[in-house]
């Protein structure tokens, strides 16, 4: 029960192409992206990471729990019609061909060669994209948020 049958090749490459692209590729950016044009709009920091990042999870649960239907019932009709209206706006024909053409350099063996490279050289890009997200704004103040809500409270490993 609950197995969905395909083959590993299959498996592998929806696999790559979906974390590149949606799962922790897409969803970061689009947060970090949302993150910025607030602050650099005046915004506080504080608020656009609620809104931007802290918020996903209720979203991202929805989803899970229903479909995008069931997500859709739940917002306020305001969210809805601005998110079927504008949504489209950002996820343009230039994000779906950049997503093709990641999909591409996993089923041509592109992603792969370069990861291995990176790998075999030590992974200095790969550290470099790490500590520049630590230092990242969203990443700053959100360690901050974060502490506001385990004042008192054992933190587990």
């Amino acid at each position: 029960a609950g197995v969905l049958e395909c083959s590993f090749a299959d498996e592998t490459y929806e696999d790559l192409f979906g974390e590149q692209t949606v799962l922790c590729g897409g969803v970061t950016e689009l947060i970090k992206a949302g993150f910025e044009t607030l602050v650099d709009a005046g915004y506080p920091p504080e608020m656009a990471y609620f809104e931007c990042l802290h918020e996903m999870k209720l979203i991202v649960d929805l989803i899970y729990e229903g479909g995008l239907e069931r997500m859709w019932d739940v917002v306020s009709n305001t969210a809805e019609y601005g998110g079927r209206t504008v949504g489209p706006k950002i996820i343009t024909d230039q994000a779906r061909e950049a997503m093709r053409q990641a999909l591409n350099d996993v089923q041509d063996g592109t992603f792969a060669k370069n990861w291995m490279a990176e790998y075999e050289a030590g992974s200095p890009e790969l550290e470099k994209m790490r500590k520049a997200e630590l230092e990242h704004p969203i990443e700053v103040v959100g360690r901050q948020v974060r502490a506001l809500f385990t004042k008192g409270k054992a933190i587990e490993a």
